[in-house]
């Protein structure tokens, strides 16, 4: 794998960032990376007290930012264990004429609002929860697309001192029950109709079903149209806009490691897991990521394409807290038109609002390749200072798409991290250089290593991705009975305490790494390891492929790697395309990634949060039912896959 520098930072980035400005301020020189992460990891309490006072967090931290405990070094060890601060109050901070939220759609909607006016909003709804009995604790649910409501109920949450989880309003009656139906919320903030790909999608039905399941629900508060729902008996059901009263805002202060939010894993090998993460952790690992990697300076402009379901959202609004604003962006990222796609919605609105920072994902950045989509030459993009992409690796063309594309003089950041941290083991620095296919630096304040089976530390050799030492976004608990244990054997089942993340990375003498995919879509012909990352990159190279899926399935005491193809209309599974592809994969990774049989199938598996379903597949292939099919954007397409056959492959 090449390791050719994309982008190097310009000298006064070594005195102007953020990153530089911090490692100035605690004694290190800005050009010494290492020397700092050994710092941020060897001396937790100095380290992450000095990012709590950099960014100025609201609260009282306490006489002690770090308690270890020697008998369990991870899950034992607490941070601020004296703090009290609220997470909204810090993301509601500033001037009241400030800008703090651009809510835009794919119809062209596009409305600004102050902090003042935020705020104004979440006190009204905060007052409506008070009276609806929610208190410190307490659940409080959202089935929102991504608009101004969704955010005003979750920071009303928080300033309460309750905790918030959210589905996507695409999300089914059986998936949506699967998450919130397991924490019992007592209020659920929904719509019953949403906009979508140009067409309105009506779910009135569905939210009847949603409130049935749910015994503890007492309030239901619609944002939308309150006439198209009707009201189940004892449950209290009110508009958004009537809920509450004006008043003034109070946030209830709550210790550092409180619950403010519970996410979801997709689930697709059982119930999704309910992850419970801290007010605390989840503000100092945010403001670390936007202030020290990312830049983040006031008044910068953050989008990322997300639902209200995936980290990603809560991750971008904690934008707030470094005082930037925040793009809420509701819809299709690419619209069908008579003249085919058109890409251009999210990067009119980059144009409009003058995004600094924004957020992908390599199928999207593919899309754009294939429809020859060049942003940069379409739109004025002369705000913009960094892309930064996450829910799978990025491959190494598409580092080279996306400079000769987007922007030239730009920072791209690959993250990776995920729903079980809120955050980021690996990911992007204003003072390193862009290497093509790799993710740039480890994240400061986390001990992130590859180890191989040996449980050793390894360079330039796959292994899985390890975190040796605590941090404070390290989930409190799994939701509901047995949760702990839950916990600990999923993150510290395999190597006491040192959490295995579930990737197989591997770590380059440059410091950056290179993410090859999970753990448990790891292919082994022969014995051997391989990641899958690799496979897929060269399937990006060929123009008759929309989109593909590799998973291994077992033959013979072995394993075989089959690869399916969704080819792009007109084209075909011929032996020639097939003989291309096989070539090209061995040139491009090697000849234990070439697959044994390629097929051609109607549509790939995909899973809520759009992320492909390796583990699916191979279930079904295998004459096993997938445990879970609610966490499936498209189910039905699995039946394809049970159905292949060895003697059909191309």
């Amino acid at each position: 794998m090449t390791s050719s520098v994309l982008w190097t930072p310009a000298s006064a980035a070594f005195k102007n960032s953020g990153l530089a400005r911090f490692a100035a301020e605690n004694g290190f020189d800005p050009r010494d990376y290492e020397t700092l992460h050994r710092w941020s990891i060897g001396e937790k309490g100095a380290f992450w007290r000095a990012v709590w006072d950099f960014a100025a967090i609201i609260g009282e931290p306490g006489a002690v930012a770090f308690r270890a405990d020697p008998s369990a070094p991870m899950t034992g060890s607490a941070f601020f264990p004296d703090a009290s601060l609220n997470l909204a109050e810090n993301l509601l901070r500033g001037d009241d004429d400030a800008l703090a939220i651009v809510e835009t759609d794919e119809t062209g909607h596009f409305r600004s609002y102050s902090r003042g006016e935020l705020r104004a909003m979440v006190a009204r709804t905060a007052h409506g929860l008070k009276a609806a009995g929610v208190g410190r604790g307490d659940r409080v649910g959202g089935v929102l697309p991504n608009r101004i409501e969704a955010l005003a109920a979750l920071l009303a949450t928080l300033s309460v001192g309750a905790v918030w989880s959210s589905c996507s309003p695409d999300f089914g009656v059986a998936a949506i029950l699967d998450r919130l139906g397991q924490i019992g919320p007592k209020v659920l903030f929904a719509t019953p109709r949403y906009w979508y790909a140009g067409r309105n999608h009506a779910i009135e039905g569905r939210l009847a079903e949603i409130v049935a399941g749910i015994p503890e629900l007492t309030t239901l508060v619609i944002c939308g149209d309150q006439a198209a729902v009707s009201f189940p008996p004892g449950i209290s059901c009110v508009g958004f806009e009537a809920f509450g009263r004006e008043g003034d805002l109070a946030f209830e202060r709550v210790p550092f490691s409180h619950p403010a939010y519970i996410l979801y894993t997709s689930g697709t090998t059982g119930a999704p897991k309910a992850i419970v993460h801290s007010a605390g952790g989840v503000l100092l690992q945010h403001v670390k990521e936007h202030l020290l990697h990312g830049d983040v300076r006031p008044g910068d402009v953050m989008s990322w394409y997300t639902n209200t379901a995936w980290m990603m959202y809560h991750w971008l609004i904690s934008g707030l807290a470094c005082n930037a604003v925040v793009v809420l962006y509701d819809g299709a990222p690419i619209l069908k038109t008579a003249g085919g796609l058109d890409p251009s919605p999210l990067w009119r609105v980059a144009e409009k609002a003058g995004v600094t920072h924004f957020g992908t994902s390599p199928k999207y950045l593919a899309t754009l390749a294939d429809e020859n989509y060049a942003p940069g030459a379409r739109h004025d993009l002369s705000a913009l200072r960094s892309l930064l992409s996450a829910g799978a690796p990025v491959s190494p063309g598409q580092f080279d798409w996306v400079y000769e594309n987007v922007k030239r003089d730009m920072i791209f950041a690959s993250i990776s991290g995920g729903t079980e941290i809120i955050g980021c083991f690996l990911l992007g620095s204003p003072l390193h250089p862009v290497r093509r296919g790799h993710l740039t630096v480890k994240g400061l304040g986390l001990a992130v290593a590859v180890m191989d089976d040996r449980n050793a530390p390894v360079i330039a050799t796959q292994g899985d991705l390890v975190c040796t030492e605590p941090f404070p976004s390290m989930p409190l608990t799994f939701w509901g009975e047995g949760g702990d244990e839950r916990y600990h054997a999923t993150y510290f089942g395999a190597r006491r305490e040192i959490w295995t993340h579930g990737d197989v990375a591997e770590m380059t003498v440059h410091g950056s790494a290179i993410v090859h995919g999970r753990s448990d879509t790891t292919l082994k012909p022969g014995g051997v390891r391989i990641g899958i990352a690799e496979i897929y990159a060269a399937c990006e190279k060929f123009p008759e492929i929309e989109d593909c899926l590799v998973f291994g399935a077992p033959i013979s005491g072995d394993e075989e790697i089959l690869l399916c193809l969704k080819l792009k209309e007109g084209n075909t599974l011929t032996a020639e395309l097939a003989r291309r592809i096989r070539k090209h994969i061995r040139e491009q990774a090697s000849p234990r990634h070439v697959p044994h049989r390629i097929h051609a199938v109607s549509a790939i598996p995909y899973t809520l949060n759009g992320k492909r379903v390796e583990g699916a597949a191979r279930t079904v292939i295998e004459g096993k039912a997938v445990k879970n099919l609610g966490s499936l954007a498209n189910p039905e397409v699995l039946d394809e896959y049970r159905h292949l056959v060895r003697s059909q492959a191309a």
